[in-house]
């Protein structure tokens, strides 16, 4: 289930904590990853397991900063597996939130894996059995407060998520989903540090936030040959969470 020796990988939000366990993961399982970010990542490409990585600074909110990239990378690598792992998390009560807030979160949570997966497709095609995974949220599931923008955001990824596997199904893509839990990177830690923290994992049964590692081995077993049955399925990682 994980090897992934002569698959590439195209990952979006590679400079995150959950981007890093990702790219670290699929290439210390024989993939070459393309790393994208808005960030430069080329250092971290250079430190990954193997070779044939490399990194691709693109404004996942500039449509056209993604139809030139995309095509770009798979031309140089072909793209077997897309994680559209990138994501905005800034929070705000409903009331409050702006208009530009609105439109710039669902530009890279919602429109921006849509067009990126549009932009990859035709190597995904060649593939043979591509795979996409979508990184959601349990805001997607559930609401919390604050989270009005980033949980529509979210809530329209997992339908995109639906659709683009049945479309896509027939050219052997599979499309899945996956719905973490607050996931401990540097940057989820500040935003849920102090008592709001402690009260939130108290919320979850298993009592803890998620790792990223839990998270980049969901990704590994959807993108497995062993889940090609898999498919328009949103796997909720929250420890229990949503069941509420």
């Amino acid at each position: 289930m994980t090897d992934f020796t002569g698959k590439s990988v195209l990952l979006t939000g590679a400079a995150g904590g959950i981007g890093q366990a990702m790219a670290e993961a699929f290439a210390q399982s024989g993939a070459r990853v393309a790393l994208v970010d808005r960030a430069d990542c080329t250092e971290r490409a250079k430190r990954l397991v193997g070779q044939g990585h490399t990194s691709w600074q693109c404004d996942l909110s500039d449509p056209a900063a993604i139809s030139a990239t995309i095509p770009k990378i798979g031309k140089a690598l072909g793209i077997d597996i897309l994680i559209n792992n990138a994501g905005l998390g800034v929070v705000a009560p409903a009331e409050e939130q702006t208009v530009d807030l609105w439109d710039i979160t669902h530009a890279i949570n919602l429109r921006a894996p849509w067009l990126v997966a549009r932009a990859a497709l035709p190597y995904l095609k060649s593939s043979g059995a591509g795979r996409i995974v979508n990184m959601a949220s349990q805001a997607a599931l559930v609401a919390i407060p604050e989270h009005a923008a980033y949980g529509a955001s979210k809530a329209g990824l997992i339908a995109l998520t639906k659709v683009l596997a049945v479309e896509w199904a027939q050219y052997g893509i599979t499309v899945n989903a996956i719905s973490p839990t607050v996931v401990e990177t540097p940057m989820a830690l500040v935003g849920w540090s102090g008592e709001k923290g402690e009260q939130a994992k108290r919320d979850i049964p298993v009592g803890r936030f998620a790792r990223p590692s839990e998270i980049s081995a969901a990704a590994m077993y959807l993108c497995s040959g062993q889940a090609g049955i898999i498919n328009g399925e949103n796997l909720v990682a929250d420890g229990g969470y949503t069941i509420r």
